[in-house]
């Protein structure tokens, strides 16, 4: 399975995708992929940075396979604090059912 997270420039704008069936639930692998791009963003041209998702759904919360596992890092708070402190203008282009 590919990564559930990619990240792409696209002229002046970062580009991130999340891709994790069915609900594009925000898995540990999702946290780290949404913050392994943001990372990327801070580095780059571009000046603003859009998260999207494919299917149709926006992220539908936590990833129920995880409930009872140890936690892994990145936590939520964690990411969102990177999120808002990015010198970059991050926008999220939320849909749903």
């Amino acid at each position: 399975m590919s990564a559930p997270v990619r990240y792409e420039l696209e002229g002046n704008i970062g580009v991130i995708t999340v891709n994790n069936p069915p609900v594009n639930a925000l898995s540990h692998a999702v946290r780290r992929g949404l913050l392994d791009a943001i990372s990327k963003a801070q580095g780059d041209a571009s000046e603003a940075v859009v998260i999207f998702c494919e299917g149709s759904t926006f992220i539908a919360g936590a990833d129920i396979t995880e409930f009872g596992k140890p936690f892994q890092e990145p936590g939520l708070p964690g990411l969102l604090d990177t999120i808002e402190a990015s010198s970059k203008l991050v926008v999220a282009a939320i849909h749903g059912t």
